[in-house]
C-alpha cells in the first residue's frame, strides 16, 4: 500500500459521502430521525456513526488522543448541521493525508478505543479501515434513503 493508494481511497469516501450527503438533503427533518430499523436506528444514527468514527480515529491518528465516545446524535439536528461539520472533519483528514509519508503507511500504530484498551495495528490498515467503516454505515443511510424512494445517483 502506498500514499496514492491511500489518498485515492480517501477521494472515493469523500465523493462518495457527499452523494449520500446531497441525497439525503432532500428528505424532510422528520424523515432524517424517524425510526427505520436501520443499525443505528435511523438516517442520522448512521451518518452520525460514520462521521463519529471518522472523527475518533482523525484525531487518534494527528492528534495522538483517543476519544472515550463518538459525537451524540443530537449534536446533529439536522443534515445542513451534520454535513457542515463533516466538510470540517474532510479537511482535517485530508490535511493528515498530505503529511503522511511512505515510511509511516507501515509503521505500528498504537491507540486506546472507547474503553481505553490498547491496541496496535500497521497505519495503512487502519486509514483503509476508517474508509471501509465509512462505506457499510454510508449504505445504511443509502438502505433508509431508498425506502423513501431517494437515490444518491449522479
Amino acid at each position: 500500500m502506498n500514499k496514492d493508494d491511500i489518498l485515492q481511497f480517501y477521494q472515493y469516501n469523500y465523493w462518495a459521502t457527499s452523494k449520500v450527503l446531497n441525497a439525503a438533503a432532500r428528505i424532510s427533518a422528520e424523515q432524517f430521525i424517524a425510526p427505520m430499523g436501520l443499525t443505528f436506528g435511523n438516517i442520522r444514527g448512521s451518518l452520525v456513526h460514520a462521521l463519529g468514527a471518522e472523527i475518533i480515529w482523525r484525531m487518534r491518528f494527528q492528534e495522538g488522543t483517543s476519544p472515550s465516545a463518538l459525537p451524540a446524535e443530537d449534536e446533529f439536528p439536522d443534515i445542513n448541521t451534520l454535513t457542515e461539520r463533516w466538510k470540517r472533519e474532510e479537511t482535517l483528514m485530508r490535511n493528515y493525508l498530505d503529511k503522511l509519508t511512505e515510511a509511516d503507511l507501515t509503521t505500528i500504530f498504537k491507540y486506546k478505543n472507547t474503553k481505553g484498551v490498547l491496541f496496535e495495528n500497521t497505519l495503512w490498515h487502519l486509514l483503509v479501515h476508517v474508509v471501509n467503516h465509512g462505506t457499510q454505515f454510508r449504505s445504511d443511510a443509502a438502505v433508509g434513503l431508498t425506502q423513501l424512494n431517494i437515490t444518491a445517483q449522479g
